[in-house]
């Protein structure tokens, strides 16, 4: 099994970014490919960790870079792994109407037994906007 942590930005902004849409047929194709993981989005960057068979992995990050609503995008790592981290496949987005205390925690607890190196790029990037050094 692999695991692999990305960010990226999105090539577009706002209400156009049809994030619900993403993650609609993200949970689909994930679902039939035995993928976990966790997607952060603040409809402007994406922070993301996918986990699973390698091929699936090999296979949906490829997709990844090759979709057009991504740019910039940075592989912090690819490792590979004896056990999942996420068991089951969990997306967060906030919508501007949800209030960030609430987001944050929920991101917080969805992160509670996630390994240090994909814990910390996550609370980094809510924190300050940034992924840290």
């Amino acid at each position: 099994m692999r695991q692999i942590l990305y960010v990226s930005s999105s090539t577009v902004t706002g209400d156009k970014a049809d994030l619900v849409g993403i993650l609609e047929q993200s949970r689909h194709n994930n679902a039939i490919d035995g993928i976990t993981g966790l997607l952060w989005s603040d409809g402007t960057r994406f922070l993301q960790v996918i986990e699973g068979p390698t091929a699936s992995i090999d296979s949906t990050f490829e997709r990844i870079l090759n979709d057009h609503r991504h740019h910039g995008l940075s592989l912090q790592h690819n490792i590979s792994i004896r056990d999942r981290q996420f068991g089951g496949w969990t997306m967060a987005h906030r919508r501007a109407t949800d209030p960030v205390d609430a987001y944050d925690a929920r991101i917080r607890r969805l992160l509670a037994s996630a390994s240090d190196a994909v814990r910390s790029p996550f609370l980094s990037l809510m924190a300050t906007g940034t992924l840290g050094t």
